[in-house]
Parts: structure tokens; C-alpha cells; sequence
């Protein structure tokens, strides 16, 4: 199976790794390898790169990409989500180490594979898991969950003002009959949003979509829960490269760095600090890094890319 990946900010993510040619790194999202395959390249003889992905297809196809790439005894593939970074090393025996990538979101070959249901451009099972060994799907959430619930997770993942629409439009539907496909959703979500607003902007079905995903995956709690597992793996001054696609994924990351820089967190009023912040990051980007105006023409995917990298004191 084709696994077509281009990876996004390819160059801005090596130079922020600081590879090291004997160092030990993990790509947490394995994807089509293209980060992967550049970091490999890297890595002499002893040093390492683990490879984590939650999609089995892209476990798969990595050592595909890779078969041209010196990777004897230098890369190993994990299926497994990488909120389960800390177990996974420990497994393999390995205290720390100096690189870890997180490039989120939904990879081009999930997208491109209609049947995986991530699509709102053609007709497939609703389904939208990136583990296809999970039991949630995205046909579960929209046929079980209640108004309110499903309000809430289109207005915050997905910024859709006509969440609370769309909402009671899915759930009027399926008193009716299950929502199977795709192309079920996308009439729903056509038929609550005024046409008015579906004349300008992008796919009224976009956002939505986003918001599913979103949930099913539990991509925003995952990455919560990664990173300050990530910053326990790392040796000091080791590289933490995070891509987001998402403004809440960005915020989530960027707090992060913010709260683990030492930035005291008492009340202005306070004569001192009593709070006992503890500097363990430095961010080496102070802004994150977005894609250049070149590399948007090659890849459009990454038009809503950002970078933010950090170092472990």
C-alpha cells in the first residue's frame, strides 16, 4: 500500500533536533518515514531512532521508504500511540534520550484513503480511527453521544459557530436511521448550515470533521499527557520538536514550554516567589517556525503547520 508522505518542515525539524551521530531519538509519528528517513541518515552505527505510529499501515510502509536508508541496527517500529512514550523506552531499555518528534495531526496518506472515513469529499464508512484496532469510531460518537456533548466538541475542536446546529440536525437524523457515511454527514451538516454561510469560506463540513476526528482520537488529551512525559525521556539538552496543526494543539505546546521555563506563577502582588518554579525547558524558538511561501506550492497540507522546539536543562 502506497503511504505518499511529504514531510512538513522537514528541514526546520532536523536543525532543531541537533542530531547527534551516536544519539538515541524517537519519531513519535511515524507516518510515511520522511522525517525519519532524514534523521537516519544522520545516525552512525550507534546510534538509534525508534519509530512509534498508532496506524499499522504506516509501521508497514516505513520500511518500505526506509529500504534504501542504512537502518542495520539503527531504527526500530513500535505500533503503539505515543502517549505511551515513557513504557515503550523502558521495554526497550533506554533511560533517555536526546531527540523526541511529534508531528500531529492527521497524516496525507489517512487522508487520501477514503475508506479510512477521514474525507468529507467522498463517500466511506464514518469511521476517522487512526488505530484501526480501537472499538470508537466516529460513527459511535455521532450516533450515541448526546447534543450537548456533540455541541461542545464541534464549537472547541472545531470553531464551527453553527455547532449547536449541526448538533441537533445529527441528532434529529439518526432518530431516523444510523449515520453510516461520510456523505450521510456531510448532507446534514450542508442542510444546518444556512446557505448563506456555506457561499464563502472553506468546505462547510471541514470544521466538523476536524471536531470528529479530533474526539475520537483524543488527540488533544493525548498530547497533554505526552509531553510532559516526553520531557522526562529526554537527557539533558536534549531536543523536544513538536508540528502542530491545530490553534488549541499550539496553545497546549506553547504553555507547556511556557510553564516549564520557570516563569513564576504567583500573583503579582506576592513580595517573592513562593510557588517554587523550577526552569527545566529553554525554548529555542520564542515564535513558532511556519512553512515558507516555497514550501507551501510543494505541499499545501502544510499551510496551518507550526514548529515550536525546546531543549530539556
Amino acid at each position: 500500500m502506497d503511504f505518499s508522505h511529504k514531510p512538513v518542515l522537514l528541514e526546520e525539524c532536523i536543525k532543531g533536533l541537533n542530531i547527534r551521530t551516536d544519539g538515541i531519538y524517537v519519531d513519535g509519528t511515524l507516518g510515511g518515514a520522511g522525517h525519519s528517513e532524514e534523521i537516519l541518515k544522520r545516525l552512525r552505527k550507534n546510534g538509534l531512532l525508534i519509530g512509534i505510529d498508532q496506524d499499522r499501515d504506516a509501521i508497514d510502509a516505513s520500511y518500505k521508504r526506509l529500504s534504501n536508508v542504512d537502518t542495520n541496527g539503527k531504527f526500530i517500529a513500535i505500533h503503539a500511540n505515543f502517549e505511551n512514550i515513557r513504557q515503550i523506552l523502558k521495554e526497550q531499555k533506554i533511560k533517555s534520550v536526546n531527540g523526541i518528534l511529534l508531528d500531529l495531526g492527521v497524516s496525507s496518506h489517512q487522508l487520501d484513503i477514503g475508506e479510512r472515513g477521514f474525507r468529507y469529499l467522498e463517500d466511506a464508512p464514518l469511521d476517522m480511527r487512526m488505530d484501526k484496532n480501537t472499538g470508537f469510531s466516529a460513527k459511535d460518537l455521532v450516533n450515541t453521544w448526546s447534543k450537548e456533548e456533540i455541541t461542545r466538541i464541534i464549537r472547541e475542536y472545531g470553531e464551527e459557530k453553527w455547532a449547536s446546529r449541526i448538533a441537533e440536525f445529527i441528532c434529529e437524523a439518526r432518530q431516523h436511521r444510523s449515520i453510516e457515511t461520510t456523505m450521510q454527514m456531510v448532507d446534514i451538516i450542508k442542510s444546518a448550515v444556512p446557505a448563506a454561510a456555506r457561499r464563502d469560506g472553506p468546505h462547510p463540513a471541514r470544521r466538523t470533521f476536524q471536531a470528529i476526528r479530533i474526539a475520537v482520537n483524543r488527540e488533544l488529551d493525548v498530547l497533554e499527557r505526552v509531553l510532559p512525559e516526553a520531557l522526562e525521556c529526554l537527557a539533558e539538552g536534549g531536543r523536544l520538536c513538536v508540528i502542530t496543526f491545530h490553534s488549541l494543539e499550539d496553545r497546549i505546546v506553547k504553555n507547556f514550554i511556557r510553564d516549564k521555563s520557570g516563569r513564576c506563577k504567583c500573583p503579582p502582588s506576592f513580595p517573592q516567589c513562593v510557588c517554587g518554579a523550577v526552569k527545566e525547558l529553554k525554548a529555542i524558538t520564542t515564535k513558532p517556525i511556519i512553512p515558507t511561501a516555497e514550501e507551501l506550492k510543494v505541499n499545501n497540507r502544510a499551510r496551518s503547520a507550526k514548529l515550536r522546539i525546546s531543549e530539556k536543562l
